[in-house]
């Protein structure tokens, strides 16, 4: 049994009245969810708390999923557009900045400098990751976090597959740029990377 005839499974036996069913379905797809979340959010708590938002509408939603699409593709679906709510809501609260003990400013919900991250570069990654047009970021993650196929992602985002494929390159473009990788030509700036998709 494949996981995708497990999930309809799961869904059948939930909407027979199996509780247990949906906690299953939770189990299996929470790590997933909260990674997407995290690496287009770039905050664990806010990611934590997106990730619960979105299991909490998938349980009022599942008796409405039709199954035209597989069960991860509409759950990953749900996850997206509750990360795009959260980066509205973000967006909308005022910005102030916590001077921390080292005398450097930081702005409010970011985590505070560890230097084993720093060693690692996973902080400069998620910094860069969080820099880059929304747009671009959450087809990035689909594709190179949660190694999505386009076809798959174009069914989460609802674009067609060639903006999917150019949202991943001008994502991966921003990305090297936001980390100073030079891919071959100068590194371009924000304003350059958020162009309008064909």
């Amino acid at each position: 049994m494949t996981e995708a005839e497990r999930d309809e499974e799961l869904v059948r036996r939930f909407r027979a009245g199996e509780p247990e069913a949906f906690a299953d379905l939770v189990r299996r797809h929470q790590p997933r969810v909260y990674s997407v979340c995290l690496r287009v959010l770039g905050d664990a708590d806010a990611a934590a708390d997106v990730a619960q938002d979105t299991f909490l509408t998938v349980l009022r939603k599942l008796d409405g999923f039709r199954g035209d699409a597989a069960f991860t593709t509409w759950l990953h679906r749900v996850a997206v557009n509750a990360c795009y709510d959260e980066l509205r809501r973000k967006r909308r609260r005022p910005m102030l900045h916590v001077v921390a003990d080292d005398g450097a400013e930081h702005e409010p919900g970011a985590p505070a400098p560890d230097h084993a991250d720093e060693v690692a570069g996973t902080r400069d990654v998620a910094a860069a990751l969080a820099s880059i047009p929304e747009q671009f970021r959450m087809a990035l993650v689909l594709a190179d976090v949660q190694d999505m196929a386009y076809e798959q992602i174009s069914e989460v985002l609802d674009v067609p597959v060639g903006t999917v494929k150019s949202r991943v390159h001008r994502g991966r473009l921003a990305l090297a740029a936001a980390l100073g990788i030079d891919r071959g030509r100068e590194p371009r700036g924000p304003a350059e990377t958020s162009e309008q998709e064909p």
